[in-house]
């Protein structure tokens, strides 16, 4: 799993920062999510080492242009370059099937594949046999939802020279015992396959804020993530600004991510007026203020990549 930026910035693209778009990249599955996608977007992916034509879902957290502006046009890139027209999912919050539907009447954009827009409220929003999206409402100027991605646990790994060791036969009975299921030997013996594989393999989680004020509701989906991507528009000595915009600071964020628990915190959706180089508040102090609460804290780049790697309970190394 990796999460792959697209755009880190706040209100309108700059020179350095596009507005807001972030990849989440299944490698073993060939396949990545979106979640938002501001204008600029599709220009990004250009550079990046995703695929358009393997987007598989796009989550939108709220109905701001700087978070949305982007996806007609997107959409319609991913008609030109699909050779197989292979189903999208589009996520969000009340009004984005209203805006998609406005858009198509004006401008209709001939989607060569299956389209389904699911509005989304707090709770489970997506289940498969590996993974779960939940959403929580955040705390901003209009709706705007946070979402976490789960991974769910793994079946730990099967113990072969152990099975050997017991002299079961390879085949469909190490079949059965590394599903933990009990087995009979030719001599009688019953074996349970939970004594031949190991630990559980805990899931990955993931969690994208959106944009919010300081949120406990973020606090809660967040709690014990690998990773919490959290907005941080503003310094702390800003937070008059924070507040006026329903937006958080870097300390914040920090203050967020320590109370949940994460192991891991970065910041994105940046205000342009921490890249002045003339200016008495840099980059550099926007994370220091962050680490001071959060050590663990990085910067959000445009088009840098951040992988979230599995733990093992093996003493392995991911």
């Amino acid at each position: 799993m990796i999460v792959t930026f697209l755009g880190t910035g706040s209100g309108a693209p700059t020179t350095r920062r596009n507005v807001s778009g972030i990849g989440l990249r299944f490698l073993q599955a060939g396949k990545w999510w979106l979640f938002d996608c501001g204008e600029g977007t599709q220009h990004q992916l250009l550079r990046a080492p995703m695929k358009i034509s393997q987007l598989d879902k796009i989550f939108i957290t709220h109905l701001h242009g700087d978070h949305l502006y982007g996806l007609i046009g997107l959409l319609a890139s991913r008609s030109l370059r699909n050779t197989e027209p292979t189903p999208l999912e589009l996520y969000g919050p009340p009004g984005l099937d209203r805006y998609f539907r406005a858009i198509m009447e004006a401008s209709p954009v001939h989607l060569q594949y299956p389209l389904e827009i699911k509005i989304v409220s707090e709770g489970v929003i997506y289940e498969d046999e590996e993974l779960m999206v939940s959403c929580r409402m955040a705390k901003h100027r209009v709706p705007s939802f946070a979402y976490a991605v789960m991974e769910k646990e793994k079946t730990g790994a099967f113990q072969v020279e152990l099975a050997k060791q017991a002299g079961v036969p390879s085949g469909p009975l190490f079949g059965a015992l590394k599903r933990g299921e009990q087995v009979t030997l030719a001599d009688g013996r019953v074996l349970d396959g939970k004594n031949f594989v190991g630990e559980p393999q805990p899931g990955r989680k993931i969690v994208f804020s959106g944009d919010t004020e300081p949120s406990q509701a973020v606090v809660e989906l967040a709690k014990g993530a690998d990773l919490l991507v959290h907005e941080a528009t503003y310094a702390h000595h800003d937070k008059e600004l924070a507040t006026r915009s329903g937006h958080s600071t870097a300390r914040e964020a920090a203050q967020i991510a320590r109370e949940a628990g994460v192991k891991e915190l970065c910041l994105t959706h940046f205000s342009p007026r921490y890249e002045d180089e003339d200016g008495d508040f840099s980059m550099e102090d926007l994370l220091a203020e962050a680490q001071q609460i959060f050590p663990a804290t990085q910067l959000a780049d445009d088009l840098g990549s951040i992988s979230v790697k599995r733990e093992r309970n093996d003493g392995r190394k991911p």
